[in-house]
């Protein structure tokens, strides 16, 4: 039987007793089910997971007793930072959980010249915390006890003037391939576009700057579909699917 995993945003520590806020909570009972007895793992983003058993299922809310905490080992040590032009919801929402799947250390969402999204000051901070849940979310699916930094959204020149390091453009007229560049000495960067892509001038902007175009492979990908096929391969060459 598979062990449910559940992210607690409060300090944890060996043989505490933790009382769930209201959200925790409801989770737990409606999505996961348990009750009272049921072993779960528990972790807050640090790296450690905690086996919990849940002790108490009443009014005054539901209480955990946390174990020894354990330390598993299933972040890559590629270091990778995918620089992601925001698309329609569904879409970012799932680039996003199958980047942290495949182990992305950080994500920016990027406001670029063919986004079909366009945010105000009030949906930049709610679609930031909702990414946020969602990146939350794969790590609980995928076994991962280090929460992915996600940045608030930026507009594109802005952070390409700010960016540094080894930075990669997916372009479908690159004329290189990843298998043909040498591995990575520290992080590494991905700039994937929205759905339309990235505009002449974004191109040659990031390419002044120092970003290398790469291609991925004769076809035109869609932008969740690049995303799982960067990160593949880079896990592949470099990372820790060669294990």
């Amino acid at each position: 039987m598979r062990i449910s995993r559940l992210y607690l945003s409060v300090p944890l520590s060996n043989g505490a007793l933790v009382t769930l806020d209201d959200a925790a909570a409801h989770y737990l009972k409606t999505v996961l089910r348990l009750k009272k007895g049921h072993q779960l793992t528990v972790f807050q983003g640090d790296g450690r997971e905690w086996p919990a058993t849940v002790e108490g299922l009443g009014r005054e809310g539901v209480l955990l007793q946390l174990g020894e905490s354990l330390l598993p080992l299933r972040e890559s040590p590629l270091k990778t930072h995918l620089a992601l032009g925001i698309s329609r919801s569904e879409k970012m929402d799932l680039a996003l959980q199958k980047a942290v799947e495949l182990g992305v250390t950080m994500i920016t969402p990027l406001e670029t010249d063919h986004c079909v999204v366009r945010l105000d000051e009030s949906k930049r901070i709610s679609r930031h915390q909702h990414w946020i849940r969602v990146a939350i979310s794969a790590c609980e699916q995928s076994g991962r006890n280090v929460v992915p930094r996600i940045e608030k959204p930026r507009p594109f020149y802005e952070w390409l003037e700010e960016s540094e390091g080894s930075r990669l453009i997916l372009d479908p007229k690159g004329l290189k391939s990843l298998d043909q560049l040498a591995p990575p000495s520290a992080g590494i960067t991905f700039i994937s576009g929205p759905e339309g892509g990235f505009s002449e001038e974004e191109r040659t902007s990031a390419i002044q700057k120092g970003c290398l175009p790469v291609r991925l492979g004769p076809r035109i990908l869609r932008t969740e579909t690049a995303v799982l096929a960067i990160l593949s391969a880079a896990q592949s060459l470099w990372g820790d699917w060669r294990h």
